[in-house]
C-alpha cells in the first residue's frame, strides 16, 4: 500500500469515528457545534502557520546575499518540483534539523537551523532541503490540518459522550448506552491521535520520496538522516513546543518523547533502508 492511499484512508477512519460517535450521540446539533470550532481554531492555525512556526522557534529570513548556496539549492529543487521558490529562514540552535511550512506552495517557506549548516556536506544538504521541498510540493500542511480538524472534532464529541454518560440519566433512550458511552469518551480522543501519528508518518515517507526525486539523489538524504538521528539525541532542540515536532524531518524532541505508535516519525532506519533501496 502506497503512503499516498494510505492517508487517505488514515483520513476516512478519521472521519468514520466522528459519525459513529455523532450517532451514538443521537443527533446533529453536536456534530454542528464541533465541527464549527474545530475549523475556526485549526483554520486559523493553517492560515496562519509560517508566521507562527517562525515566531516560536525566533527564525530569521535569509537573503540570497546572506546564504547564496542555500538559495541556490533552495531555487534549483524548487524549479525540479514544479513550485515556487519558497524563503529561506535559519533558525539560531546547535541541534541539526529543518522543517518546511506554509499554507500553499505559493507562500512556501524552508528553515534549517544553524546546527545543520555546520554539520552536513553540501550534498546532504541538498537531500535535506528536497525532503522540505517535497513537503511543500505535496501541500502537507492542508493535509496536516485536515487531520487536526477532525481529531478536534472526535476529541470534543468524546467530552460530550463523557457529560451524556454522567448526566444524561439511565432512562435517556436519545442519550445512548452509558457504559458505551464512557468507553467511547476514552478510546476515541487516543484512537484519533495515533490515526494522526500515522498519518503524520506517511507523509514523511512520502517526503522522503519526492526529495530523493527531487535531487537525484536518494543516497544524500539517506546519509543526512543517520547524521541527524544520532546529533539530535545529544543536541535536542532548546526552544520550541513538541506540538511541532512533526514538522522537522527529525523528531528535535526525540530524547524527550515516546516511541513507537505514539511517535510523529516513521523508524529513521527504516527511512534509510526505503531511500537506498531507491538507488
Amino acid at each position: 500500500m502506497t503512503s499516498q492511499i494510505k492517508t487517505l484512508l488514515l483520513l476516512a477512519l478519521l472521519s468514520g469515528i466522528v459519525i459513529i460517535i455523532g450517532g451514538a450521540l443521537g443527533g446533529q446539533q453536536g456534530l454542528v457545534i464541533a465541527f464549527a470550532i474545530a475549523l475556526v481554531m485549526n483554520v486559523g492555525s493553517y492560515w496562519f502557520s509560517d508566521t507562527i512556526v517562525l515566531r516560536m522557534y525566533k527564525a530569521r529570513e535569509l537573503a540570497p546575499d546572506d546564504a547564496p548556496l542555500l538559495h541556490r539549492i533552495v531555487g534549483e529543487l524548487a524549479e525540479n518540483a514544479g513550485i515556487p521558490k519558497p524563503r529561506v529562514f535559519v533558525v539560531q540552535d546547535e541541534s541539526p534539523n529543518a522543517f518546511a511550512t506554509g499554507r500553499n506552495p505559493e507562500h512556501g517557506v524552508v528553515a534549517v537551523t544553524s546546527g545543520i549548516m555546520r554539520l552536513l556536506t553540501p550534498e546532504e544538504l541538498r537531500g535535506v532541503l528536497a525532503h522540505e521541498i517535497a513537503h511543500i510540493a505535496h501541500r502537507d500542511i492542508l493535509v496536516q490540518s485536515v487531520a487536526a480538524v477532525l481529531a478536534s472534532v472526535i476529541t470534543f464529541l468524546a467530552h460530550m459522550a463523557q457529560f451524556a454518560a454522567i448526566f444524561g440519566g439511565r432512562d435517556n433512550r436519545e442519550g445512548g448506552n452509558p457504559v458505551a458511552l464512557i468507553f467511547m469518551a476514552i478510546l476515541a480522543p487516543i484512537a484519533a491521535a495515533l490515526i494522526q501519528f500515522a498519518i503524520s508518518r506517511s507523509r514523511e515517507y512520502l517526503a522522503d520520496q519526492g526529495g530523493a526525486q527531487y535531487s537525484g539523489h536518494p543516497g544524500d538524504l539517506a546519509s543526512a538522516l543517520g547524521k541527524l538521528q544520532n546529533y539530535s539525541k545529544q543536541i535536542p532542540m532548546r526552544h520550541g513546543s513538541e506540538s511541532t515536532a512533526h514538522m522537522f524531518i527529525v523528531n528535535p524532541f526525540s530524547g524527550k518523547s515516546l516511541a513507537g505508535l505514539f511517535s510523529t516519525h516513521p523508524p529513521v532506519e527504516e527511512r534509510i533502508r526505503r531511500l537506498l533501496a531507491m538507488r
